[in-house]
């Protein structure tokens, strides 16, 4: 099993960058495909990003060329940087893993934190 924990959002202008950390639990973090998915109010759950355990990543079409998802294996951390932030990059955030899936659907990954709020303003 793995814990995770995202930090770092926020309140911040279009145009802004911010970047998102997800702490996990665990000795095996390195065996674990990673992925990244927000939540708008009154949408469902989309796919934003993701890294293999290898670190081989894709994005979603809306933040190819502004997010970048990387991992650090020795802190037991995945990160999201987003450039150039838009409005309708306002959701809640959240980090999931597996252990065998790598995708976009948020019914493949089992684990999951709880959520990060970004707020875009224009």
């Amino acid at each position: 099993q793995v814990q995770l924990e995202e930090s770092g959002g926020g309140l911040v202008q279009a145009g802004d960058s911010l970047r998102l950390s997800c702490a996990a639990s665990g000795r095996t973090f390195s065996n674990y495909h990673m992925g990244w998915f927000r939540q708008a109010t009154g949408k469902e759950r989309e796919f934003v990003g993701g890294i293999s355990s290898e670190g081989n990543t894709f994005y979603a079409d809306s933040v190819k060329g502004r997010f970048t998802i990387s991992r650090d294996n020795a802190k037991n951390n995945v990160y999201l940087q987003m450039n150039s932030l838009k409005p309708e990059d306002t959701a809640v955030y959240y980090c999931a893993a597996d252990r065998i899936y790598f995708g976009r659907s948020v019914h493949a990954y089992p684990y999951w934190g709880q959520g990060t709020q970004v707020t875009v303003s224009s």
